[in-house]
């Protein structure tokens, strides 16, 4: 099935095969022949919510990519009941397709503490509107809008929103972001390598992946309104980059915190383009 024929809330329904395990669907994006690592951090998310109370959202998830996703398949998500405390709860999914687990989740829940909040990130003065019309439009059609600001070595940034209205549930939400948080990384870290140019030309030129990625929930958002992503790249070994950032909201509330470490290769037999 094509994203551009699927809805976002179509892709969050799950189906319950047996306790604590459901199975959700593929989707061919438009680079074609793996699944976005977006949708199966959402996908996973949606299901470790399935096995905990409402009053308990998520406010944080890690996990490991294990290897490509098809888009031809449908995918298995098994939930494990690591621990329910006074305050938190603790799942594990392993995402599974047919040539085995293709990612590995953890994600805590917390019930609501009245305790301090306080915002040290802000929206950086210079950020220029999302309806910048110098701003690369680099979005998903029907899915998603995503607007790239010019890149300098070591850091990239995006609006990014999701195409869809998914209410007020606060899990669907939280799902939209972890979907819209792996859209984001790619670039920070290729514009730390000596050979990038900061433009379309580096996506001939580097291979990627994401390897491993966390999203630390801090106030709730709506994905369908305009995102900040601010990331930074905090350089490159063996062939793996590492991004840490900032998602804020248009009116400047810090909704999450991101990091991804991401597999960067040069492509084989690629010439340095001029």
């Amino acid at each position: 099935m094509r994203i551009q024929d699927i809805g976002f809330r179509e892709l969050l329904q799950l189906e319950p095969h047996g306790p604590d395990t459901y199975v959700g669907v593929g989707a061919e994006y438009p680079w074609g022949g793996r699944l976005f690592g977006g949708q199966v951090l959402a996908q996973s998310l949606r299901a470790a919510a399935a096995t905990v109370g409402a009053e308990r959202p998520v406010h944080s998830l890690h996990a490991y990519f294990i290897r490509p996703g098809t888009p031809d398949e449908p995918i298995r998500y098994e939930v494990e009941r690591l621990r329910d405390g006074r305050s938190f709860s603790t799942r594990q999914v392993v995402a599974r397709q047919s040539a085995g687990a293709i990612l590995n989740l953890s994600a805590s829940f917390q019930r609501h503490e009245p305790e301090a909040d306080v915002q040290l990130a802000r929206l950086p003065p210079d950020a220029p509107s999302p309806e910048d019309p110098t701003l690369v439009d680099a979005g998903w059609g029907r899915l998603l809008d995503r607007r790239a600001v010019r890149t300098r070595p070591g850091w990239a940034a995006h609006w990014i929103r999701l195409r869809t209205d998914l209410g007020d549930d606060p899990v669907l939400q939280a799902c939209g972001l972890a979907f819209m948080s792996d859209a984001a990384p790619t670039r920070a870290a290729r514009s730390s390598h000596p050979d990038a140019h900061g433009d379309a030309r580096d996506r001939a030129l580097f291979m990627g992946a994401s390897l491993d990625h966390a999203v630390w929930f801090h106030r709730p958002c709506r994905v369908e309104d305009w995102h900040w992503f601010d990331m930074d790249s905090h350089g490159l070994v063996g062939g793996r980059g590492l991004v840490t950032g900032n998602v804020l909201a248009a009116d400047g509330t810090h909704v999450a915190t991101v990091a991804q470490e991401l597999l960067l290769r040069r492509r084989r037999g690629a010439a340095p383009t001029p």
